[in-house]
Parts: C-alpha cells; sequence; structure tokens
C-alpha cells in the first residue's frame, strides 16, 4: 500500500506531479495539512502537535490525533510510523526539504530508514526530489527537473557509475566530507546510477 504525506515548508504544488490515488493513504503532519488543501488533495489522518497549523479544522470528516509537543520525534516521524503500522510499504512525503535546516536533515534521514526496513520512500517538494540508494542500482527517468546530483551519505561510497548524464562516471569513489557529483544533468531519456558499496542521496532539482 501507498501512503502520501503531507508536511509543511514551501512547496512548488505547480510542480507536483504524485498524487494519491483512492485506495492510498493519506496523511497530514500538522501545517501540511495546507500543503495537502492548495493541492486539493482529501486527507484520511491529521497529525501533529498543532504548533504550526493554526486553527485546527474540527469540523472536517477525517481522523484527527494530536500529539504533545515535547516529543522524541517530528510530526512527519510520527506520520510515517503511523503509516508503517497501517500497512504502508511505499511513502511519498510532500514538502519537508525547505524551511528549517534541522527539520529538512531529518526528514531526508526518513528515507535511510526505509531503506533498512526493506520500503521504499521518496521526497520532493515541487523544486527538489530525493531517493536514498544503497550498494544497488536504479533508473532515473529524465523529467522536468533539470539537474542530476549525488551527495554520499556514508563517509566512504564507492564503484559509483553514472550513465546517461552529461558528467558520467565509472567505478568512482565518494566521499560525505568532498562532495563533487552535483548539478549533473541526464542527457538522454533514462539515466543509469548504481553503486557498488554505500549509500547516496539521490536528488533531483530545478532552479527557482
Amino acid at each position: 500500500m501507498r501512503a502520501f504525506i503531507y508536511t509543511g515548508g514551501t512547496v512548488r504544488t505547480e510542480h507536483i506531479t504524485e498524487h494519491p490515488k483512492a485506495d492510498d493513504l493519506t496523511i497530514a503532519a500538522d501545517s501540511g495539512y495546507h500543503t495537502a488543501v492548495a493541492l486539493g488533495e482529501r486527507i484520511d489522518l491529521l497529525l501533529g502537535d498543532f504548533d504550526s497549523i493554526g486553527q485546527i479544522p474540527r469540523d472536517e470528516k477525517f481522523e484527527i490525533q494530536q500529539v504533545p509537543a515535547e516529543k522524541d520525534y517530528t510530526d512527519t516521524q510520527l506520520a510515517v510510523e503511523i503509516a508503517i503500522d497501517r500497512g504502508a510499504d511505499e511513502l511519498i512525503i510532500i514538502g519537508g526539504l525547505s524551511g528549517r535546516l534541522d527539520h529538512t536533515l531529518s526528514t531526508l534521514s526518513i528515507l535511510e530508514d526505509l531503506h533498512a526496513r526493506g520500503l521504499h520512500g521518496y521526497i520532493t517538494d515541487g523544486q527538489s526530489r530525493a531517493h536514498y540508494l544503497k550498494s544497488s542500482s536504479t533508473l532515473v527517468a529524465r523529467s522536468g527537473y533539470k539537474y542530476l546530483s549525488l551527495v554520499a551519505a556514508d563517509e566512504v561510497v564507492k564503484g559509483v557509475d553514472i550513465e546517461g548524464c552529461k558528467y558520467p562516471l565509472k567505478r568512482a569513489t565518494l566521499r560525505r566530507r568532498n562532495q563533487f557529483a552535483v548539478s549533473n544533468e541526464i542527457t538522454g531519456n533514462v539515466a543509469f546510477i548504481a553503486v557498488k558499496k554505500g549509500g547516496i542521496y539521490i536528488i533531483e532539482s530545478r532552479d527557482l
């Protein structure tokens, strides 16, 4: 089952191409309620400590769960856990890549956690879209995102290949403290990315 999680922050709604189907679970994390509304999406569950949503829409016909403001996890992390508890094995997080840097980094780390649990997910705010890949390979189709960047998540990432891009790589080594595989561009219909050892963030992005 897929789950869509809507979070706060700036979302370029005109560039969001991911929309839930009737049988997908939809969760708004606090002010992510406004993101879902701006996209015209239905909401199954509104979750959060409600420190940023403003007035809580109590008259709406969806489930509401309020949690304490003093807690270990962010509202987005809690939404992810609920989605998994309800059977989601693929999670699409809308938002969460702008605003406070601490929230952005914690949201990105969710992708690593999902991978470790054998689940799939990605994050998009319309300007950027992020996936996580570890010791594997994938294809990235050319889309409205101009740039394709690989950011090392581990100290050392070995055997990195990039094909179908302006700047190809072959058996390259990426280091977390020296990122250089940034602002590449897909030249064909699809890019091939492979990693022999280690984890990377695959980030598609466009200029404002």
